[in-house]
């Protein structure tokens, strides 16, 4: 392989802060050929959910064994990581809280090097053709500064042939090859898989479990302008809200109150529901799933339905939705494309891409 890197003056070791096996493999091959001993030291506390965390652990430790290097593992400390992050979480990838996280987990690493009387740290952060060498670089030189007699090795770790030779590396020891960089805020606009996203959108619920009657309130001010903005209108379907969905109750008294006829689910088996009227709350009793369901009558002119307010786990730009995994509004709305579909949503469910098959429905308005 032709060097491209320049080696630091009397550099013989250096602690290697790792993210994952992937991105070591073809630094460690490097620094081995190089007669740099590594040691790798696995700190990301960044890294959600746990089984996320532990399976790239355990990667990166059967990589370094294969190898017969040391392998260090840092704490994992993730709740410790989202106060430290705090205040940053709607940044974008690039941003101020990944500039944070970097300076955060070299900063630890430098002081891991200091321990070990090792002089040069480094991090595969920055053969990641996703994340800002400048952000990387600046994070190692602060920790350089707060860590007495350490120093960092800014290094563009793509150089060099180490991208490609990465690639071949991954297939060779048929790694697993994770999608997005560890933590939730970025696997929010990343959405590798639906499971994943729900998982992600269930912990930023009862991160805002006190926040949500407030949104909530918001919410239901802004529907009420939205159905004011679309009249005439007679007829909705709406649904009976589940603790940690928006609870659009108060806005279902309203619509009856001024005269519209207003329309719940109601699971008839494992893959349909039908449509019956709601009058008030003592008409309901509880359905599948542990919804609460109308008892009245059956509403079967699905023609008449002009506007519907649609749940979600979370939704995108584009319209794209992420149901529970069962599918009912799905297959009640393909065929009545007349319906003007509305999403109802947290601000937080909103995320840069939703995962989708060829049978989701896309929502008119979020």
């Amino acid at each position: 392989m032709k060097a491209a890197i320049e080696i630091p003056d009397g550099c013989t070791q250096v602690l290697l802060h790792a993210c994952c096996a992937p991105c070591s493999s073809a630094i460690v091959e490097w620094l081995l050929q190089h007669d740099i001993r590594p040691t790798i030291f696995y700190y990301n506390p960044n890294i959600w959910p746990r089984q996320e965390y532990l399976i790239r652990k355990e990667e990166s430790k059967r990589h370094a064994e294969s190898l017969g290097i040391r392998w260090i593992d840092g704490d994992y400390d993730h709740e410790q990581w989202r106060q430290d992050v705090c205040g940053l979480e709607s940044e974008p990838e690039r941003g101020r809280r990944c500039e944070q996280c970097f300076t955060l987990r070299l900063t630890v690493a430098a002081r891991k090097a200091q321990e070990l009387g090792i002089e040069y740290f480094a991090t595969t952060l920055a053969s990641s053709r996703w994340k800002s060498l400048d952000q990387i670089t600046r994070a190692g030189q602060q920790a350089e500064q707060a860590v007495h007699g350490t120093r960092f090795w800014a290094q563009n770790w793509r150089k060099g042939g180490l991208q490609e030779r990465r690639n071949q590396l991954l297939r060779e020891y048929n790694f697993y090859n994770q999608q997005y960089c560890g933590c939730e805020y970025s696997a929010r606009n990343v959405a590798p898989t639906k499971d994943l996203l729900r998982q992600l959108m269930r912990e930023a619920k009862r991160q805002h479990q006190e926040q949500l009657p407030a949104m909530s309130a918001a919410i239901v001010d802004h529907l009420k302008s939205l159905i004011t903005h679309h009249s005439p209108l007679t007829t909705i379907l709406a649904y009976w809200p589940l603790p940690d969905e928006v609870d659009i109750r108060p806005l279902l008294d309203h619509l009856v109150a001024e005269g519209k006829t207003v329309l719940l689910p109601r699971v008839t088996g494992d893959d349909s529901m039908e449509l019956r009227r709601y009058t008030s709350r003592e008409d309901l009793q509880e359905g599948a799933f542990h919804i609460m369901e109308p008892t009245g009558p059956l509403f079967a002119d699905d023609q008449q339905i002009q506007l519907a307010l649609v749940p979600g786990m979370a939704f995108d730009a584009a319209g794209h939705r992420l149901g529970r995994g069962k599918g009912y509004y799905d297959r009640f709305l393909a065929p009545r494309p007349h319906i003007y579909k509305i999403g109802v949503c947290f601000p937080f469910q909103r995320v840069g891409t939703v995962p989708v098959d060829d049978h989701d429905v896309v929502m008119d308005e979020v």
